[in-house]
């Protein structure tokens, strides 16, 4: 039988992922595994997250590296096709094998900001061409003068000068480079944004600037955010909803402030003492032991397990599903 799932409900959501899994193939060529009796090898980058995400608001996926948060945003735009889940976009499919009418109108409210300026801007295109490409995709402008004057105003929107439209990738900063990724999301009118790392690349003072940045224009545009980082202090500042992932599974989602305040996973104890602490009080911390097991091999029942303080036996062969505890809720056998 299917192992059961609860998943925690908010009203009226804008996007929302039952039962996600990406996996990928990475078995040896198939000549050498006949040779050597080698079997297929499956990495589950994400193995079963549910989601949802209301409009207006901010939800963050946090986790180590190689959690599997970035490919479920790149799961949800279509760039990694899912192995099995939905994902629903005002209760449309776009997973779906049948060619909904609809779906290519719904793919241009949604748009993605990538973490590396740097790699994400083609360096032979000018910022023009950039910025309007979604425009001429989605046929947004009857005409070039339309298409100029929309440019100019998004350049505007964050805070460059519509005559930057000139110039190539190469010759912007990092946080100038990210101003015009953003303009590019934007230039399709999009709801919802998938936010994958986009200041890690950045130096602080810039990230700041960045940050406050997509607030404004959250507020402004009355933009929808999936917000992904490691950064926690990041987190804190922009997120109303967040998704602790720990080995392509969420173990814990809480609004921020229960989250911060009284964390039910010992997994993201352990993660929030990492935070410096300023006031300098030696309250007592845990650090993380171990390394994050393999997602070709992961151990059975509790993924966190082999690293986990208050493991038991149930947790060494049960895998936790998510519950209600609190205002949070969470994967763990002793919130339960």
């Amino acid at each position: 039988m299917p192992e059961a799932r609860q998943i925690y409900t908010s009203p009226q959501p804008l996007l929302e992922v039952r039962g996600l899994a990406v996996h990928f193939d990475v078995s040896g060529p198939w000549l050498r595994r006949v040779m050597t009796g080698g079997k297929r090898l499956s990495l589950k980058a994400v193995d079963g997250v549910d989601i949802q995400v209301k409009r207006g608001e901010t939800f963050s996926l946090v986790g180590e590296s190689g959690c599997g948060k970035s490919t479920v945003a790149r799961a949800i735009v279509g760039l990694y096709p899912a192995t099995r889940g939905e994902i629903l976009f005002e209760g449309v499919d776009l997973g779906s094998s049948k060619k909904d009418p609809f779906e290519e109108k719904l793919r241009s409210r949604m748009q993605m900001i990538f973490q590396d300026p740097y790699a994400s801007l083609d360096p032979r295109w000018r910022v023009f061409d950039i910025v309007a490409e979604p425009i001429r995709a989605f046929k947004l402008a009857g005409s070039r003068a339309e298409l100029r004057d929309r440019v100019a105003q998004l350049l505007q929107q964050v805070s460059l000068s519509p005559r930057d439209g000139e110039k190539y990738p190469h010759e912007f900063s990092g946080g100038q480079r990210q101003r015009i990724s953003i303009a590019r999301a934007l230039s399709s009118n999009p709801e919802f944004l998938i936010c994958d790392e986009p200041t890690s690349a950045l130096d602080v003072s810039v990230q700041a600037q960045i940050l406050n940045l997509m607030k404004e224009l959250q507020n402004s545009l009355h933009l929808t955010y999936l917000f992904i980082s490691h950064d926690l202090a990041i987190i804190d500042h922009i997120s109303d909803h967040i998704g602790v992932m720990y080995l392509g599974r969420l173990c814990e989602v809480a609004p921020k402030r229960a989250l911060f305040n009284n964390p039910r996973h010992p997994y993201t104890r352990l993660l929030l003492d990492t935070i410096p602490d300023l006031s300098l009080q030696k309250r007592g911390r845990q650090p993380m032991e171990g390394e994050v097991p393999s997602p070709i091999n992961p151990p059975p029942g509790c993924a966190f397990h082999p690293r986990c303080p208050d493991v038991h036996k149930r947790c060494r062969a049960e895998a936790p599903v998510l519950v209600k505890s609190g205002d949070s809720y969470v994967a763990c056998h002793k919130a339960e």
